[in-house]
């Protein structure tokens, strides 16, 4: 008898497993988009990198770049505010900045660690603020002066 009870536990165990398992790939089947700056030649070597993983491992995240006026009306926002900040739609919530490089991670194999790492509390902090007070607006000017010089 106890040996049927056992059995049932690890049929029932599988099972749990295989549940699991499947919710994780219905997430992963979910669209992800990536709203970047192609101009830039920083944001552009990175998401190039991404999109490369991203091809490797056959994931469904789209990349768009905000020079692309049809799919930047898509996202609904400005390319102003598309230039400043990196942006992520997952289940059609955009999220930018580090939060939106988080998601992104997460989604790409050899980013998860990374992830992990950004999402730990004072590390998560830090980020954010280096990113929204000194990277972001850093790149966004460097934008702005290669637009005025007619290099973009």
């Amino acid at each position: 008898m106890a040996s049927c009870r056992g059995g049932l536990t690890e049929i029932s165990r599988a099972r749990g497993v295989l549940n699991a398992h499947r919710a994780y790939l219905s997430n992963m089947t979910e669209k992800t988009e990536v709203l970047f700056n192609g101009e830039c030649p920083i944001c552009s070597r990175e998401v190039n990198q991404y999109a490369r993983m991203s091809e490797k491992h056959a994931l469904p995240i789209r990349y768009d770049d905000l020079s692309d006026a049809a799919r930047l009306a898509d996202w609904g926002i400005t390319a102003e505010d598309a230039a400043r900040r990196f942006h992520v739609r997952k289940d059609g919530q955009v999220t930018s900045g580090i939060p939106a490089f988080i998601l992104l991670w997460q989604e790409i194999p050899q980013m998860r660690w990374l992830a992990k790492i950004i999402n730990l509390p004072v590390i998560h902090w830090a980020a954010c603020t280096v990113y929204d007070y000194i990277l972001g607006p850093m790149l966004y000017r460097f934008h702005m002066s290669r637009q005025k010089r007619g290099l973009s």
